[in-house]
């Protein structure tokens, strides 16, 4: 895996502007797939991070595109989230149920897998009315 970090500079010269939307980058390239860890901020100056999974396909007449996946994932859901990602990849690599520490949120909830295939209405069943508002 190859990995790259650093602040983000435009090319244009707008520097500062560019500051305010992506303050930090840190890259990390894995086989086909490249993932990008973006420290970005809000007009309130609040930060957050964004994770990108780009993956390179080939398209329609031979033509090369590539394939997005996006996640936003604010300061307040940090805790839960690494707790989260931590008791998964704890499961992958032992067979064991992550134990989170003693002062970790006791509020996650864990919902088993079947086998069972969901339907697409089922998996993008998503209510995004609730974004923006504060």
């Amino acid at each position: 895996m190859e990995e790259e970090s650093g602040i983000k500079e435009d090319l244009n010269g707008s520097e500062e502007k560019n500051q305010k939307e992506e303050i930090f980058t840190k890259v990390v390239r894995a086989g086909k797939r490249t993932y990008f860890f973006d420290v970005k901020a809000t007009r309130k100056e609040d930060y957050y991070l964004t994770i990108t999974e780009s993956k390179k396909r080939l398209g329609k007449e031979g033509k090369i595109f590539y394939e997005k996946h996006k996640i936003f994932l604010y300061k307040e859901d940090f805790e839960k989230f690494t707790d989260g990602l931590k008791e998964a990849v704890s499961y992958i690599d032992n067979g064991k149920k992550y134990v989170a520490s003693p002062g970790a949120s006791s509020d996650i909830k864990t919902e088993s897998v079947s086998n069972e295939s969901l339907t697409a209405e089922e998996f993008t069943n998503i209510d995004f009315d609730d974004l923006g508002k504060k």
